[in-house]
């Protein structure tokens, strides 16, 4: 899967107007970087050996825009950061159900390298704690270390879109280093916490924990949690939506280690550092913050990250549960058959029976993303107003997204509208997967003639007048034919009168499908339609189409360009196999000239035929901008 996103920093050149963003990760950078607290880890050797001024800042969109400051191509090893993304790749490996069974999701409230192992079963209380994260990599598939940290490697390149690799040095000091760990490593052995020999998934942890990132890599990492595991600069799959959901909750309460409290008051974000000095932090739906800066407070993590992640938060009002309140309604409008109906040209009888009866069908527009929250306030109008109509129909054109939870709640209003003698018609949803998938799903139960999906939502509303119509009189099908006299533009001629009109004719057939109009031809003829139905469509796109008017039996068709001598502005097709009149335009000439009478009402029909129609779609507009 790709995407039109591209990773891109804002020009620095001051003869561009520069992004208001990238000025205040500049000015935010070189403030911090004044910040002198903490010192450099040094319990690993090859820590010790960072300069205390390298300082970067990284912050991407969910969208895949890359903002940067300061020393962001520096390159550190990721460290306890990578534990998030291994646990992630284990969950992917075993499922959720598994690995909760080895590693718990409690915090821990104590140093990242305690032993924190419950005492009965020994398994460790979260896996962003060292006991935690040996368990995890170990649970990774691999036979060997090197098979392990290969496919963790190959994890990491998915959510970063370049190639990453293990620093030897770092992982060489790390091993020879890292006796506290090894005595973790067999504690969990020792409790089939971990079922092979544990050197095999300890060396691999080091190996993990040793890989090569810089800044620009923690911000594309924690846009891709941010954008539910799609990198949002490449397009790939880097995680499936629920693991990354596992992976957040964890890094919320647990990944920044027993400072997670606190981080989670000030900041608001679940994030997770490492005593390289790198810090990741992601707000769903909307960002990923990298910084790496080697100072560490006592808690292990890096001192001008923690302040760039609170200053950042506290200017943009990105604290986690400061969600504000819906300000726009999920409805973008509601109207009924009777104010806004199809583009389908009715007979008179037809049309007055919509007239009537019409506000029995509820079309209701939704618009936004919808979660439970949005979903809920369709739901509840739904079923508020259900004594109101017949047949609902709910138009998805303006939704962007709806998850699992908003489908969920759609899926079961349709299970419930059946047997209240209820239809319930879906338009435009092709583009909502999930909501589509589930409501079909739910349909194969249910009679079509209760529930629908269309995509065009003329074409559905179309549908839901027919199904009104036929359940009080017999409909008007457009396979019965028509005589002459029951044609709208021929009402009250006289029966001589229609014998001369009927000698200038010429009967002509089409079959299904055929273009009996095209766009920009010279308009030289007119019909009169006396079996099947047309449509007459514009386009909207390179490819869709959108259809203005449907004609039936006893309707005129082609005769505004015939009038205006001009060319045709539309196509119009057959929709099944037709019979009409053909009146030429040289016929029609010759009508004026020596039936004046009978052409004068031939155009007063035509004026109020086309004044009836100009009325209707007054009426609709003045409705639809309400």
């Amino acid at each position: 899967m790709k995407s039109s996103a591209k990773a891109r920093k804002a020009p620095p050149s001051s003869t561009c107007i520069t992004s208001p963003v990238q000025d205040y990760l500049d000015k935010l950078q070189q403030r911090l970087q004044k910040m002198n607290s903490g010192t450099v880890a040094t319990y690993i050797p090859e820590l010790g050996k960072a300069d205390p001024d390298w300082f970067g800042v990284c912050l991407v969109s969910a969208d895949g825009q890359v903002y940067e400051a300061g020393n962001t191509q520096k390159t550190f090893t990721i460290q306890s950061i990578s534990k998030p993304f291994t646990y992630g790749l284990a969950l992917e490996d075993h499922g959720r159900e598994q690995i909760l069974k080895k590693v718990w999701v409690e915090p821990s409230g104590e140093a990242f390298n305690s032993i924190s192992l419950d005492p009965a079963t020994g398994r460790p209380l979260n896996p962003m704690i060292n006991a935690g994260a040996i368990a995890t990599t170990s649970l990774v598939r691999g036979k060997t270390a090197q098979q392990k940290i290969h496919r963790i490697l190959d994890a990491f390149t998915r959510y970063t879109g370049r190639r990453l690799e293990v620093d030897d040095k770092v992982y060489g000091s790390e091993s020879d280093t890292g006796h506290r760990n090894r005595a973790i490593a067999h504690m969990l052995r020792n409790f089939d916490i971990i079922t092979e020999e544990p050197t095999t998934g300890l060396e691999a942890y080091f190996m993990q924990c040793s890989i090569l990132v810089n800044c620009r890599d923690l911000g594309i990492m924690a846009a891709t949690l941010a954008n539910a595991g799609v990198n949002p600069v490449t397009g790939e799959v880097a995680a499936k939506r629920e693991h990354v959901e596992s992976m957040l909750s964890v890094m919320s309460s647990c990944g920044m280690y027993d400072a997670a409290g606190e981080w989670v008051y000030n900041v608001g974000m679940p994030a997770k550092s490492g005593v390289a000095g790198g810090i990741l932090a992601v707000l769903p739906g909307q960002l990923g913050i990298g910084v790496f800066s080697p100072r560490l407070d006592s808690h292990g993590n890096s001192v001008r990250g923690i302040e760039v992640c609170r200053e950042i938060s506290r200017s943009f009002d990105l604290h986690m549960f400061n969600t504000p309140p819906l300000r726009k309604s999920s409805i973008r409008r509601k109207v009924k058959a009777n104010e806004v109906g199809s583009n389908r040209l009715r007979h008179k009888k037809e049309a007055e029976i919509l007239q009537a009866f019409g506000g029995r069908i509820v079309k209701i527009e939704i618009q936004g993303e919808l979660t439970f929250a949005t979903a809920e306030v369709v739901v509840r109008e739904a079923v508020d107003t259900a004594a109101e109509w017949d047949c609902l129909m709910l138009d998805f054109g303006h939704v962007q997204m709806a998850d699992e939870a908003a489908a969920q709640l759609l899926t079961d209003l349709a299970a419930r509208m059946a047997p209240a003698d209820k239809k319930l018609v879906l338009t435009a949803v092709d583009h909502l997967s999930d909501l589509k998938q589930s409501m079909q799903k739910k349909f194969k139960q249910l009679s079509p003639r209760r529930v629908r999906i269309f995509q065009d939502a003329d074409l559905a509303m179309e549908w839901c007048e027919n199904e009104l119509i036929e359940s009080r009189i017999k409909r008007l099908h457009s396979n019965h034919r028509v005589s002459l006299k029951d044609c709208e533009l021929l009402t009250g001629f006289l029966q001589e009168q229609l014998e001369v009109i009927f000698k200038l004719l010429v009967s002509k057939n089409f079959r299904k499908g055929s273009r009996i109009i095209r766009t920009g031809e010279r308009a030289d003829k007119f019909y009169f339609l006396m079996k099947g139905k047309v449509s007459v469509w514009v386009p909207i796109g390179k490819k869709a189409k959108k259809r203005l008017a449907t004609f039936l039996p006893g309707m005129a068709f082609g005769e505004m360009a015939v009038l205006e001598n001009s060319t045709r502005s539309a196509d119009i097709k057959a929709d099944s196999d037709i019979e009409c009149y053909v009146f030429p335009v040289k016929k029609l000439q010759e009508l004026a000239k020596e039936h004046p009478l009978i052409m004068i009402r031939l155009l007063n029909n035509i004026s109020l035929v086309m004044a009836g129609r100009l009325r209707k779609a007054n009426r609709e507009i003045s409705i639809l901008c309400r």
